[in-house]
């Protein structure tokens, strides 16, 4: 991460004794996560502000075949790392926090396409369920992407795939 530009620069938090104690499985302080520029398309609401920075440490996108084709809606399935501790990325989209099982689900607001990867995206939350580390979040940014691109070729309808992929998640409360 050392090497993504900070357009609104980092974003930080107090770590658990657990967590300081766990190997940062994504550099040397997998809890200091630099936010990227941010393409236009695919920013939040002016006002709004950084409350979280995560990599993907793991991260599949499933797709299935359907039409002898795999296309359409992936499911994500992935583990986070940064600065809030370790939030599991699932159907829905959904995430939740391991650390204090606060959880959010989201809809897609815009995206913005990078050749060879999935698209980022800016995704809108639509539910939650406690207060913790996500308890505030409105906006979810799916940033810096790599892989994840369904496969190309004929397949058995029905037949799933999951295919590796890697991003920067930015999680925003709204404007006060």
């Amino acid at each position: 991460m050392a090497g993504v530009l900070t357009a609104i620069g980092a974003v930080t938090h107090q770590a658990s004794a657990a967590e300081v104690a766990a190997p940062a499985a994504a550099g040397t302080d997998a809890r200091r996560v630099d936010i990227p520029r941010i393409a236009p398309a695919i920013k939040p609401p002016a006002g709004s502000r950084p409350v979280g920075a995560y990599v993907v440490t793991r991260g599949t996108q499933t797709y299935t075949c359907a039409g002898g084709v795999f296309t359409g809606a992936s499911v994500p399935e992935a583990q986070l790392i940064g600065t809030g501790g370790r939030i599991h990325h699932f159907k829905g989209p959904s995430w939740q926090s391991e650390r204090d099982g606060s959880l959010i689900t989201a809809k897609k607001t815009a995206e913005s396409p990078r050749p060879g990867t999935i698209p980022e995206l800016l995704l809108t939350v639509d539910s939650r369920a406690g207060s913790g580390v996500l308890g505030n979040v409105a906006y979810v940014s799916r940033l810096l992407t790599s892989g994840g691109v369904a496969p190309a070729g004929a397949c058995v309808d029905g037949a799933t795939t999951a295919v590796p992929y890697g991003a920067v998640y930015v999680f925003w409360a709204a404007k006060r």
